[in-house]
């Protein structure tokens, strides 16, 4: 898999997961437990772009 390819697939589980984490914390009652896994897991893909694209960049 190429970088570019690499960084195309985590923008769009990010992208993903945020839509999740907004369609689930619309709904009374929802998990704060799942949803705040999601958050984690999102910040660590954004990181893990950030890093990428200034990898790439230099």
């Amino acid at each position: 898999m190429g970088l570019e390819s690499h960084i195309q697939q985590l923008s769009d589980k990010h992208r993903r997961l945020e839509e999740t984490i907004a369609e689930e914390t619309a709904h009374p009652g929802h998990d704060e437990l799942k949803i705040s896994a999601m958050k984690r897991q999102k910040l660590r893909i954004k990181e893990e772009l950030e890093r990428l694209r200034f990898e790439t960049a230099h």
